[in-house]
């Protein structure tokens, strides 16, 4: 399988508004914020900031009201500690909707070949105690690489990579390649999903999902797909309601062939007029490195990939997120010493961006750089070795 290494960061820039005061230890196995690797933000309708981590083999939330500086007592969402799903592209999930309610999911690996499970629970108190978790779905084939999404009315969405699909082949002597693309709903709030229903078939089996709504009632999903020849380019489905996948159209013909897994998913935001954002790392025959594109018409056609970052610093990572006025872009860069943040902005939907600039360094492990937003403020979260959480205000230099 094709790991790619996990970045770096050390000295805030100048200026810059961040909150870091959670330090991490390499050889930390508590369950404390400090100890995470894997770190997930998430503003809730008050403006309160949540997050859910995973360390010492349990997933914890806790909750913040001055931008991650002080955080609440953090609570576990499992009582046992669980062989978490420690995949470069794996991390937990969480999502508050209006009422408070708190949604997580989560995988697990359920031995030493990788088969997954995909968890969820929910907190009805205010993240003060959580439900016992439960799968997903009642399969016991493999679940990894869930994506978790509300909708405006409170429902919870989530899709995920399942592999149950290679049991019947296997019976039938077919050869069955990837995984498949599985969704579910939850009408409260993530306590019970709806039965499993598959989008899409023989996908590409280790990459992370983006998940956005095109509308009330009409998520979007985009992932990598597996097209003839072995090829792992990526795809979009959006959904005509949260039970019913629309068509699967192809974003880019990258045409990287390879019998393997990249561990290197795709990012995806919707801006207020409806215009699809994406962006992806491939090694095709056509295109290698970073890119982005962008489609006017539901996500059926998409524009000319457009490269990000130097191609002699290894750019990857990337996380897009869409608010009332902005697109905002970032990613990682190593030069060989280094691990760099780098972010660009777009006013007027994706036509034209700010030339790049740095927000964010260090010289030690990190994860990967991620967008929250508390109404137009854009917001880095980023986990690290060397200084931990930060939190980091991201200004609009466009």
């Amino acid at each position: 399988m094709l790991g790619v290494a996990i970045g770096l960061l050390c000295a805030p820039i100048a200026q810059a508004q961040m909150a870091h005061q959670h330090g991490s230890d390499a050889a930390c196995e508590g369950t404390e914020l400090r100890c995470a690797t894997k770190v997930t933000p998430f503003f809730a309708g008050d403006g309160k900031l949540w997050l859910a981590w995973m360390a010492g083999g349990r997933v914890s939330v806790a909750s913040s009201s001055d931008e991650g500086r002080t955080l609440s007592t953090a609570v576990p969402v499992n009582d046992q500690p669980l062989n978490l799903d420690w995949g470069p592209d794996a991390r937990p999930k969480l999502v508050v909707d209006g009422k408070g309610g708190i949604a997580v999911a989560f995988s697990i690996f359920r031995d030493q070949a990788f088969n997954g499970q995909v968890l969820a629970t929910r907190s009805d108190d205010g993240g003060q105690s959580f439900a016992p978790v439960r799968p997903v779905t009642a399969s016991n084939e493999s679940q990894r690489f869930e994506a978790l999404a509300l909708d405006q009315d409170g429902t919870a969405f989530v899709a995920w990579l399942d592999k149950r699909n290679r049991v019947p082949a296997k019976a039938a002597g077919r050869a069955y390649e990837g995984a498949a693309l599985f969704f579910a709903s939850s009408r409260d709030g993530g306590a019970t999903y709806a039965e499993a229903t598959m989008a899409q078939d023989n996908t590409c089996e280790c990459c992370r999902l983006g998940l956005a709504f095109a509308g009330p009632g009409r998520p979007v999903v985009i992932f990598r797909n597996i097209f003839e020849g072995s090829v792992r380019d990526h795809a979009v489905v959006t959904f005509k309601d949260l039970a019913t996948p629309g068509d699967v159209y192809r974003v880019s013909t990258d045409d990287w062939q390879i019998k393997a897994c990249p561990h290197q998913g795709p990012t995806l935001t919707v801006g207020p007029s409806g215009a699809y954002h994406v962006a992806w790392f491939t090694s095709g025959k056509v295109r290698k490195g970073l890119f982005y594109a962008h489609s006017r018409d539901g996500g059926r056609t998409f524009s000319d990939p457009m490269p990000i970052g130097r191609p002699d610093r290894n750019p990857t990572r990337p996380y897009l997120l869409a608010t009332s006025d902005m697109t905002t872009l970032v990613w990682k860069e190593f030069d060989g010493e280094q691990t760099t943040v780098m972010v660009m902005q777009s006013r007027d939907d994706g036509e034209t961006w700010s030339k790049p600039r740095a927000v964010a360094s260090t010289n030690n492990a990190s994860d990967h750089p991620l967008l929250v937003a508390r109404g137009k403020q854009i917001f880095l979260s980023w986990m690290t070795k060397a200084d931990g959480y930060r939190l980091q205000a991201i200004g609009d230099e466009s």
